[in-house]
């Protein structure tokens, strides 16, 4: 069946900044899309990863790109897999794909991907990369959030941990440093972690540059996240990671 495409990139501000180890931002960029058959539309977002080049332009040629091939009626969610590389551009059209064919079907996604119903799960409250006194305030002013994910990044991540932790005795803690520790820091951080009490640290060595991971003994468990990109780059993290931070 002939489908149209309609992509438009929009922004929203964050309250305050936001901040990784690899810089800040004051807004959420989210490219959009809209498949639809002219009665029913189904719609999808994605958030262009500059980690990895992306961005909102180039992810909008790229949807924008398969407009051709919809009106052709050849585009389904299995084709998707051949006609764009793994990307935020195609995560928001496969969403897209899924969404139209629930609602064409009268069933939720789930019964469609023969899943189970959802249920409600404890997701992660992020707190930004800051001082310690900073993070610690921001951990302290959200006492309803019980996972509070830190971003690390390197030098002062010991006081970062420590002062989250006594700011929020109770809370069930997590962190990601997005690439920021080196060889150096590496053991000492992942034992400053485990005796605070952190449940696992997101890719602490850059993707390429984690080859120590696997000759040390892990305190607590180290998740991939820069370094697990699609299905075939698992078969190198085994070794070096105890978990895989899927990106939805």
């Amino acid at each position: 069946m002939a489908l149209s495409i309609e992509v438009v990139v929009e922004s929203w501000p964050i309250a305050g900044t936001f901040a990784i180890s690899r810089g800040s931002k004051r807004e959420a960029t989210v490219v959009v899309v809209r498949i639809g058959d002219g009665r029913i539309s189904g719609r999808g977002e994605c958030v262009p990863y500059p980690r990895y080049g992306e961005t909102p332009e180039a992810t909008l040629a790229a949807i924008a790109g398969l407009t051709d091939v919809a009106a052709a009626g050849s585009l389904d969610r299995l084709a998707l897999q051949d006609l764009l590389p793994p990307s935020a551009a195609r995560n928001a059209v496969d969403c897209a794909l899924w969404a139209l064919e629930a609602k064409r079907s009268g069933q939720p996604v789930h019964q469609l991907a023969g899943r189970s119903p959802p249920v409600p799960v404890t997701t992660c409250y992020t707190i930004s990369l800051g001082d310690p006194a900073a993070m610690a305030a921001a951990a302290a002013a959200v006492p309803g959030f019980p996972l509070l994910k830190l971003k690390l990044g390197g030098a002062g991540d010991i006081e970062r941990m420590a002062a989250v932790r006594a700011a929020r005795p109770e809370a069930r803690l997590v962190a990601d440093a997005n690439e920021a520790w080196t060889d150096d820091l590496l053991e000492p951080l992942l034992a400053a972690a485990a005796a605070h009490g952190l449940e696992t640290i997101e890719q602490p060595l850059p993707d390429g540059r984690d080859d120590r991971l696997a000759s040390i003994l892990h305190p607590l468990p180290v998740t991939a996240d820069e370094a697990a990109h699609a299905a075939d780059s698992v078969d190198r993290l085994v070794g070096r990671y105890d978990a895989v931070n899927i990106k939805l």
